[in-house]
């Protein structure tokens, strides 16, 4: 955090993707941090009804973030097909199941792996010396089998991500946030937000974090984190008195769900290298006027880097960036409406962001 390179590194690791609901662009750049610490997944049929993008921002280290990338998804259908369709149940359980399957000796083995390049060799050996215990998954039978070795004590990483993603299902989309990355809604040119920036000064972030035992300073959990929810980050986790969803920091997600109609033109997924360089709207506009003279979606993901990256190191334009945009290729007839089952967009909160 803080340290930048001598120039930017702008070159960008971009995709585009589609099937008969959908189709996606994204684009990612370094820019000016030492280190690339996000991640995404993007996956149109991720069953034959079901679509998911994901952006990860990961703080302390990059092994969380692609720890998320490589299996939040999975762990939604696992989930889904374990709960009657309950989706939105789904999606709550596997953001806090992350920092489950993070902790023992398997979960340090795949973020060693996952993690710098010096540290890759070590954790690849211990997985062929350690092999997971022969058909002893765990209690909750999502086929993540447990490993004995010398970090079965593990607590989980002392590094974090953010998680922001979006599940598409015939016409419910639903949209999940833990941290300060961003998912937006266009409907007929207007932004409308569909998570909310998890910051530590938030009434109700606060009063979570003082009950826990934590304190917020110069905007940062316990002076050093400067966000409220977080997969990892298992120091700010440590009340064992308290469930997950009540601890300092939380990965407990946001949940809205929309009911898509002719009007719901895209959705952009972002990190807050994004967000802190433009508002909602001004993004929305940005894809709008694009969409008209680009012909892939990771076309207008990589002009909105490079308007966002900053010509000088400091100061925003200067974080990783990340971006992923959806567009709804079959509108529906129905109106937009919020469901009740869930926590959705209230009529205030889905008021034009500008």
């Amino acid at each position: 955090m803080g340290v930048y390179l001598s120039t930017p590194k702008t070159d960008k690791a971009s995709a585009d993707g589609e099937n008969d609901r959908v189709r996606f662009g994204l684009s990612s750049m370094q820019g000016w941090r030492t280190t690339m610490e996000d991640a995404h997944a993007a996956l149109p049929d991720l069953d034959d009804c079901t679509s998911f993008f994901g952006v990860y921002d990961g703080h302390g280290g990059k092994a969380v973030s692609k720890f998320c990338a490589k299996h939040l998804h999975k762990q939604v259908l696992i989930n889904d097909a374990n709960s009657s369709g309950d989706l939105p149940a789904s999606v709550h359980k596997a953001f806090l199941r992350m920092d489950e399957m993070m902790k023992g000796q398997r979960g340090w083995r795949e973020l060693t792996e996952l993690g710098e390049k010096g540290n890759k060799i070590s954790g690849m050996l211990e997985g062929i010396i350690w092999s997971p215990k022969g058909g002893d998954s765990d209690h909750l039978g999502d086929g993540w089998e447990t490993e004995e070795g010398p970090n079965s004590n593990f607590p989980g990483p002392t590094s974090g991500s953010t998680a922001c993603v979006a599940v598409i299902r015939n016409d419910q989309l639903i949209v999940a946030n833990a941290g300060d990355s961003r998912c937006v809604i266009s409907r007929k040119g207007q932004a409308f937000n569909l998570s909310t920036d998890h910051k530590p000064d938030l009434e109700g972030e606060k009063e979570r974090i003082l009950s826990a035992g934590g304190f917020v300073v110069a905007g940062r959990v316990n002076g050093s984190l400067n966000l409220s929810r977080a997969i990892g980050d298992m120091e700010l986790k440590q009340n064992e008195v308290l469930p997950a969803e009540r601890q300092i920091v939380t990965a407990e997600p946001e949940l809205k769900t929309v009911k898509l109609s002719e009007d719901d033109e895209f959705i952009v997924l972002a990190c807050d290298g994004i967000w802190d360089c433009m508002t909602s709207q001004e993004v929305v506009d940005f894809v709008h006027k694009h969409l008209n003279t680009e012909d892939n979606l990771s076309d207008v993901c990589e002009k909105l880097l490079n308007r966002c990256v900053a010509p000088t190191s400091g100061g925003e334009g200067c974080d990783n960036m990340t971006v992923i945009i959806v567009q709804f290729k079959k509108p529906l007839s129905s109106a937009a409406t919020t469901s009740t089952e869930q926590p959705a967009a209230t009529a205030e909160e889905m008021r034009p962001k500008i």
